[in-house]
């Protein structure tokens, strides 16, 4: 059974780079089942995809956060990491990394979540 474990800082200035972490436990981040994404809801909204990494290591963005979102994957470890650029307040929200998959075209398993606030 695949699991999702986020982890990550739960502060982070306004300015500076978001950086988390998805640790993949029960399969292998190279398989052909799962495009490995991201995905965030701010307070009182609903959930907005930032993006995904294909088993490949191809990559595809939100448009409305392409220009300061980079995931990347750690094979070794079987990871895949968010960077989000330049963040602002509104950059606040609880992240999930999340399995797409892509036989069905749901987004399953998910990780907990974790809170990120942006504030200086």
């Amino acid at each position: 059974q695949v699991q999702l474990q986020e982890s990550g800082p739960g502060l982070v200035k306004p300015s500076q780079t978001l950086s988390l972490t998805c640790t993949v436990s029960g399969g292998s981040i190279t398989t052909n089942y799962y495009y490995w994404s991201w995905i965030r809801q701010p307070p009182g909204k609903g959930l907005e995809w930032i993006g995904y990494i294909t088993y490949s290591g191809s990559t595809y963005y939100s448009p409305s956060l392409k220009s300061r979102t980079s995931i990347s994957r750690e094979l070794s470890k079987n990871q895949f990491t968010l960077q989000l650029s330049s963040v602002t307040p509104e950059d606040t929200a609880v992240y999930y990394c999340a399995g797409y998959r892509t036989s069905i075209s749901v987004f399953e398993p998910w990780g907990q979540g974790t809170q990120v606030t942006v504030s200086s």
